[in-house]
């Protein structure tokens, strides 16, 4: 119906009369027969009588593009024949329902264009005051995840959304406001949200046609507990299918103070939403007695979050920056629970094989006072009877799952996972097999909780709290393309807000300001000669094998494809010789090992202890026969080198009897103290800078006494650089997660991507001097 059509009235003309009423059984009309376009009605019939309005009056056919019907008072059937007569002229519209907008936004319009509108006593069609709002949260007796009281998969809750009307009569609220998200977007926006008044009038449209009126300020609450949870489609569901945190989420609509609240569900679930409203606020605890150390001020404060956790049975993500202490406060925490005497079952602590030496020197200095089992070796079955006896347990990711028999018939009172990007894929088999164990109580421990994308942080949340966050799908919908894909700034604020107080984070010059500083260096080589010639050609290849492999089968399809060609380009940049099945021409340039050929002996006579990384555990050979050539003795951990030398390695390292150790960035990055070291070298620059931050952060962390310098070679205008610019991207996203407000740079690596990073070396040189001016 066009109101906007209809023009305004000429003074001279009569004014229209028009009357709404609702015909039925009362009224003595027992029904009408079908004629013209009309057919029969069922037990009621809304009229629109018309007076004044002749049919050459020129606001006839705005009157008739109404959608109006005429009705013949002959068809009309009455229980008396005297009944009805003075009905003439009237109309009606082609369906019952259309009377709602008809009373609600046709006849307001009539009238400002000066008509006279009645409502006859009886309309059926005026619109209804809401008088109350209901919430039932049901539970579908879904299997329950012990220690939280929640069940294991999303699906355990269901929520109805009621309002009540006059005379008491409820209606379903969900798809009343699945209409007001189509009809009015600023109800998908929580900033447009707070800002309407609390006291304006919202329309909603039942099915059926019928209207009710609301005030704004209710219907707000609920859409600020519902925006962040559902897609509009799910709203037109009920009841709506939930998991049991989303639902808590509602039950929180409890302390909203308005009295036409009537909330009714689980006593346990909303005994879990006040818990939830003090999380992030724990008591403070004394140091225990006991330990081997002095815990540092911040540190007690994390270890009064890990003790508030367990009290209220919740997961968290204790994520303190690299070099914060995240593992002596786990042992604290541990330790604690032992003193109180809640640790009659042992603490299983799940980590990289590169930190089980660690784990198990520093449970020995910290905490001595705890059992301590160490699975790992082929004599390990020997101490499966052991389990139960122990306080601490330390195994493997990699024996996780070989384990899982005698772990998961072991109850557990705690289950930590250290480095817990290890198991950033939630269908990896040591995922699987974690999820299997039966655990009170979990915690992670990570300074990279968010490394590449978000489905990372949904991995570790759907392990601490499942459900949390949803299913992967409804997670990749909800949160990863708003803000992965389009960027998304006000999402990602949403997002954050939902995960921070399960996740603690401390950075090192907010807590440890006597650290020493630490300086960060690009160093950037440039290719010459030979080495500059293959790196075209391998660029000119790639290009176009890239190109002609995306026109085929798309970018999704071609992400091998592309990932090989710019290993090539990175291998080129950090040593020709890494480069395979290509024929390397002799005497050809090798900048990367000429810098450390001519630095590194430099920076050791200055007394300086180095370690050097490098994504390539074949560049570290290379550099090891160079430094062998030049007389430099070295130490070198990777993958390749046996559980039980590491520590050796790294005692000898700290001890100073070596200066110099090469080290690969999955072997070396994670876990390790290597405060002797002051310098630290990058080889090759990596796709995350998290990684690089936190291998870096085996030199500068508690212990270090002098200043650390950070140097990062890069080869000029190469694919490198580019990658440098990604690296700033995945800061910007996991900032903006974990500590940052600022929405501004979170768009994903994609398609377009490519053009810069297999950029001809001349063109990508001039581009960064036009950059520079």
């Amino acid at each position: 119906m066009d109101n906007a059509a209809m023009p305004m009235d000429d003074p001279s003309a009569a004014t229209p009369r028009l009357t709404l009423l609702t015909l039925g059984r009362g009224e003595g009309w027992l029904g009408m027969r079908a004629h013209g376009k009309l057919g029969p009605r069922g037990d009621r019939l809304s009229l629109l009588r018309l007076e004044g309005l002749a049919a050459d009056d020129a606001r006839w056919p705005q009157w008739l593009a109404l959608g109006v019907q005429p009705v013949d008072p002959a068809m009309l059937q009455w229980r008396h024949p005297a009944l009805g007569q003075d009905l003439a002229p009237c109309w009606t519209l082609m369906q019952e329902e259309f009377f709602g907008d008809f009373r609600a936004d046709t006849a307001p319009a009539l009238q400002a264009q000066g008509w006279q509108v009645q409502v006859a006593p009886g309309f059926a069609h005026e619109s209804l005051p809401v008088d109350a709002w209901h919430l039932d949260i049901a539970d579908e007796q879904a299997p329950q995840v012990e220690g939280l009281g929640l069940a294991r998969r999303q699906g355990s809750w269901l929520l109805s959304l009621g309002i009540e009307v006059a005379g008491g009569e409820r209606l379903d609220l969900a798809p009343l406001i699945a209409n007001l998200l189509r009809r009015d977007k600023r109800w998908l926006d929580a900033n447009a949200i707070a800002e309407m008044d609390d006291e304006a009038i919202v329309s909603l449209r039942a099915p059926g046609g019928r209207r009710v009126h609301a005030l704004a300020g209710p219907l707000k609450a609920i859409m600020a507990a519902l925006l962040d949870l559902l897609g509009s489609a799910k709203l037109g569901q009920a009841p709506l299918r939930l998991n049991a945190w989303d639902a808590t989420r509602l039950a929180l609509l409890d302390e909203v103070p308005d009295h036409r609240w009537q909330i009714h569900g689980d006593a346990g679930l909303r005994a879990m939403a006040r818990r939830l409203l003090a999380v992030g606020a724990p008591r403070s605890v004394p140091e225990p007695p006991g330990l081997g150390l002095r815990l540092r001020p911040y540190q007690l404060q994390g270890l009064a979050w890990l003790q508030y956790l367990r009290e209220q049975g919740l997961g968290g993500i204790l994520a303190d920056e690299m070099g914060l202490g995240k593992t002596a406060q786990a042992l604290a925490h541990v330790w604690l629970e032992k003193l109180a005497g809640r640790l009659d079952r042992p603490a299983l602590v799940v980590l990289p094989t590169s930190l089980l030496f660690n784990w198990a020197q520093e449970a020995a200095r910290i905490t001595p006072g705890l059992r301590v089992v160490v699975l790992h070796g082929p004599e390990r079955a020997a101490l499966y009877a052991q389990l139960g006896e122990a306080d601490l347990v330390l195994c493997t990711y990699g024996l996780m799952w070989r384990d899982l028999r005698p772990l998961s018939a072991q109850p557990w009172h705690l289950l930590i996972l250290d480095e817990a990007q290890a198991v950033k894929n939630a269908h990896a088999r040591s995922a699987r097999a974690l999820r299997r164990l039966q655990v009170r109580h979990r915690l992670v421990l990570t300074g990279t909780p968010l490394e590449n994308h978000l489905g990372e942080l949904w991995a570790q949340f759907d392990f601490l709290m499942p459900g949390f966050l949803g299913d992967a799908r409804g997670f990749a919908r909800i949160w990863r393309k708003p803000i992965e894909v389009n960027g998304e700034g006000r999402r990602a604020r949403l997002l954050a807000a939902r995960v921070r107080p399960f996740i603690l984070r401390r950075l090192k010059n907010e807590v440890a300001a006597e650290l020493p500083p630490l300086t960060q260096l690009v160093q950037r080589v440039s290719l010459q000669g030979k080495q500059k010639q293959l790196y075209e050609s391998v660029r000119v290849g790639a290009d176009h094998m890239v190109r002609r492999i995306l026109a085929r089968q798309g970018w999704s399809a071609s992400l091998i494809s592309v990932l090989d060609a710019m290993l090539k380009l990175r291998q080129v940049c950090c040593d020709p010789l890494l480069l395979k099945g290509v024929q390397i021409p002799a005497g050809i340039e090798r900048a990367k090992l000429a810098w450390l050929r001519e630095r590194v002996p430099d920076l050791l006579a200055q007394g300086r202890r180095l370690l050097l990384f490098s994504q390539f555990t074949e560049m570290l050979d290379l550099v090891e026969a160079e430094f062998q050539a030049l007389g430099l003795p070295l130490l070198k951990l990777t993958g390749a080198t046996p559980a039980a030398q590491r520590g050796a390695i790294v005692q000898r390292f700290q001890a100073r009897e070596v200066p110099l150790l090469l080290a690969s960035l999955k072997a070396g990055g994670v876990g390790l103290n290597l405060t002797a070291a002051d310098t630290v070298i990058h080889i090759d620059p990596w796709w995350n800078p998290a990684v690089e931050a936190q291998a870096s952060a085996r030199a500068h962390r508690i212990g270090q006494d002098q200043p650390v310098f950070v140097h990062q070679l890069v080869v000029q205008g190469s694919i490198e650089e580019r990658m440098l610019e990604l690296q700033q991207r995945k800061r910007a996203l996991a900032e903006g997660l974990l500590g940052s407000d600022s929405g501004e740079g979170l768009a994903k690596f994609s398609a377009p991507e490519l053009e810069r990073l297999l950029a001809p070396l001349d063109e990508a040189e001039e581009a960064e001097e036009a950059d520079s001016e």
